[in-house]
């Protein structure tokens, strides 16, 4: 099986413990998810989030409509978390999310380890372009929510 990995980088003026806070929150993911890919939390509120908590959501990927269930795999606040599919589209998903204090803000670093059914021309056809497209979404989503950044790398 192969595997892909993307990164995404976003310097925000807030503090670590307000950031992970909001992102401890599963429902706010609808928030920062574009309205295309229809993606609805399913699992009845509240969500006591920690590592073994297990979120399932219904979403639609190129109007597919699909079932997703994650696992949260590490739970350390403030400072990151892992959530890993156990049930959805990819073969493979592990998107760790980290929170650094900075000067003035809070670097959040999201990276994720992935592999498709297809392998690299599934991947190279629809799956990177989509997921550069998500996290473009997110990040100009998050400087809306959270203020102009204090400096964004991309």
């Amino acid at each position: 099986m192969r595997q892909f990995h993307y990164r995404s980088e976003l310097r925000l003026p807030q503090s670590r413990d307000k950031l992970f806070q909001f992102f401890g929150d599963a429902f706010n993911l609808e928030a920062i998810t574009p309205s295309s890919l229809r993606f609805k939390v399913l699992t009845p509120a509240p969500i006591r989030i920690a590592a073994g908590t297990r979120i399932r959501y219904r979403l639609r990927i190129h109007g597919i409509p699909c079932s997703w269930e994650s696992e949260i795999t590490a739970w350390e606040p403030p400072s990151r978390f892992i959530d890993e599919q156990r049930r959805g589209p990819y073969r493979l998903w592990r998107h760790e999310h980290r929170f650094e204090e900075k000067e003035n803000g809070t670097r959040c670093l999201d990276e994720v380890a992935y592999a498709v059914p297809g392998g690299s021309l599934i991947n190279w056809l629809f799956v990177r372009r989509e997921l550069e497209k998500i996290f473009r979404f997110r990040r100009e989503k998050l400087q809306q929510l959270f203020g102009a950044p204090a400096e964004s790398v991309i």
